[in-house]
């Protein structure tokens, strides 16, 4: 009943970030998957549309350490990870480690800073490691990092390199309110700041047995070859200059079992993968003539997966 305990803590999660956040329960429901299968999670839009809120209350929501980076164009690789620095009283160099020894680490306007400084995350992404004057660290468990990014278009920013952008697990948009949300903004924060009311639902302990639950969601040889087909298809389009990594294989396959976990189910369906791909696998293409449009990419996503063959076995284990 693994999948009972995974759907009862994605619903507190969910119940306690909706506190904060108003109307966003698709986005809300995309970051507890990335969270749960054991990713980092990239949000793009403009300025003013509840980013940093989102990671911020998601990062209230877990009985975490927490730091928060602001990056700008004059930040060095060695503000996130450390440095050794002499101290003269004892003649020896004592390390001063820097935020990404934390649990959660929001990492705001990433591209702001310049690609040099983003790079410095990519060692501690994906090996859970930062490398110090050559002496290696590991990084407490879990490791989430919650990036904000602006559009591209946006002055002041540089793009994500191809390598740090395949090292998110799931991209998405905060997306537009309508008037009835943003009335009930009004109504929520007029007299009151509901952020500093909430607070932890599940401990850092919690997100790393779920993670271990989530690996047992059954995943039927055909949703497999699905979720293959639809990567090999990204590899081959006439649009795409660049396809998606094996690390983008793996990446949906750990999505959809998160995901259907989430929504009570043992199993994937090709539903879950067909819903996630746009999520997961947008960021890690290259179109021509368009780099950085992630709503492009999403749109290419979507028809590539339409063109792929729907399997029609029976997905239970």
């Amino acid at each position: 009943m693994a999948e009972k305990e995974i759907a009862a803590l994605a619903d507190k999660l969910k119940e306690n970030v909706a506190r904060v956040i108003v109307g966003k329960e698709e986005q809300i429901k995309l970051i507890i998957t990335g969270i749960l299968a054991g990713g980092h999670i990239l949000i793009e839009d403009n300025p003013g549309t509840g980013k940093t809120m989102l990671a911020k209350a998601f990062a209230k929501s877990m009985d975490t350490s927490f730091k928060r980076v602001q990056f700008t164009p004059d930040l060095m690789p060695s503000d996130i990870t450390g440095l050794n620095i002499y101290n003269q009283k004892n003649s020896e160099f004592n390390l001063v480690k820097g935020p990404v020894f934390t649990n959660v680490l929001l990492a705001d306007e990433i591209n702001r800073a310049t690609p040099r400084t983003q790079s410095s995350l990519l060692e501690a992404m994906e090996e859970k490691q930062v490398t110090i004057d050559g002496e290696s660290l590991k990084l407490s468990e879990p490791f989430i990092v919650f990036a904000t990014e602006n559009p591209v278009e946006t002055s002041g920013t540089y793009p994500l390199p191809e390598a740090e952008l395949d090292r998110f697990l799931i991209k998405l948009s905060m997306g537009e309110n309508d008037k009835e949300d943003e009335m009930d903004i009004i109504e929520r924060y007029i007299n009151d700041a509901p952020i500093e009311n909430i607070s932890a639902v599940c401990s850092a302990e919690d997100i790393i047995e779920t993670r271990l639950k989530v690996k047992e969601i059954f995943v039927h040889e055909c949703v497999r070859d699905y979720i293959v087909n639809i990567i090999l298809a990204t590899r081959k389009s006439s649009e795409l200059n660049l396809g998606v990594s094996t690390r983008g294989t793996l990446a949906l396959l750990r999505c959809s079992q998160a995901f259907a976990a989430i929504e009570g189910r043992s199993y994937v369906t090709p539903d879950d993968v067909r819903y996630l791909a746009p999520y997961v696998l947008g960021h890690r293409i290259l179109a021509f003539g368009s780099a950085g449009d992630f709503k492009r990419s999403s749109n290419i996503i979507e028809k590539i997966v339409e063109g792929i063959e729907v399997p029609v076995e029976d997905w239970k284990a």
